[in-house]
């Protein structure tokens, strides 16, 4: 499969794309270098995911911190945003087999069109296509990727092991979405920081910045799979029910009936996760749940407010403050 230059995404705001208009082109650029296979399935399905409009938001995210952090050559820091967002990617593969989803960014799911021994793979394949890219740096920051990974493993079987339970609470939704969601944030904020040569003391700092960005991105997200538009956010409504995942909006709300009785299901439809859904929006836990990912989304802006005063900060500051005003 010969290397192809893609457009850049069209979902990342237009202010944004201006600022690092050359950043995520090299993004781009070596991403589709990373999909060449000598197994032309391979690189047709991780094609068909990783550029059906995925929004690029931890690349975004890594490379602002590392330039509000008074990085000037980009090229390390856009190969290890790469190599991040091809573990998002391969983890997106996996959890579209475990949860058995059948559209994922407004198409079909790469199991249902391709079959899930060869989506398998795929992850399989783009996981060790992000660390041959790690590989070649200091043994810190392999260590820092490798450990998103392990997160990213320990908090997929740690939700499967509450799916359907109603002992899961709040801290274990937590705990997940820290190992899940946010490990990815954290890792690329520590490894963009620490490229750009600030001192240990600001790159524990922006890594506690990126952990909160994460958290307040999963939130935001576990709210639009309740109330969202489905044209809009790519994916079917409801699926934390469908699947008995214990979301923030479902472990909230589980004295209600209708949402207990949608989440223990052993075969969870469409209309008993209707009636879950709209108890939930009934219950006014949504509106709650946005203003705590606004305190995650206001303790990360305020870490990137000790950075230098630049407009790289600002539009960090901007990229955060928009993943928490999300209403699709």
């Amino acid at each position: 499969m010969a290397t192809r230059t893609k457009p850049l995404p069209n979902s990342e705001p237009a202010w944004l794309v201006d600022l690092l208009a050359d950043d995520l082109q090299r993004v781009e650029e070596r991403i589709n270098e990373a999909l060449v296979s000598h197994e032309s399935r391979l690189s047709e399905i991780a094609d068909y995911l990783i550029n059906a409009g995925g929004k690029r938001i931890r690349p975004a995210v890594s490379l602002l911190v590392f330039r509000a952090c008074g990085g000037h050559d980009v090229r390390d820091m856009v190969d290890l945003s790469v190599a991040l967002e091809l573990i998002h990617t391969a983890t997106l593969l996996h959890d579209d087999i475990i949860d058995s989803n059948d559209v994922r960014r407004g198409q079909d799911a790469a199991p249902l069109k391709y079959g899930i021994a060869d989506t398998l793979v795929t992850g399989d394949y783009l996981f060790c296509r992000a660390f041959e890219i790690c590989g070649r740096f200091e043994p810190k920051i392999v260590a820092w990727a490798a450990d998103a990974c392990v997160q990213l493993t320990e908090g997929e079987m740690l939700q499967g092991r509450f799916r359907q339970n109603l002992e899961a609470d709040e801290d274990l939704y937590l705990e997940i979405v820290g190992r899940k969601t946010a490990s990815l944030f954290t890792a690329g904020a520590q490894i963009g920081s620490y490229l750009a040569g600030v001192n240990s003391l600001m790159v524990d700092r922006m890594r506690s910045c990126g952990r909160h960005i994460g958290v307040a991105f999963q939130m935001i997200d576990d709210v639009l799979d309740i109330e969202g538009d489905p044209n809009n956010i790519g994916k079917q409504i409801g699926t934390d029910l469908l699947d008995g995942n214990p979301s923030l909006p479902i472990v909230r709300t589980l004295q209600i009936t209708a949402v207990r009785e949608a989440f223990v299901a052993e075969a969870c439809n469409a209309a008993l996760a209707q009636k879950a859904r709209a108890a939930i929006m009934d219950s006014g836990v949504l509106e709650a749940i946005r203003g705590e990912a606004l305190d995650h989304a206001r303790a990360a802006t305020e870490i990137i407010t000790d950075l230098p005063d630049n407009e790289f900060r600002e539009a960090l500051s901007k990229l955060v403050a928009g993943l928490v005003d999300r209403d699709l």
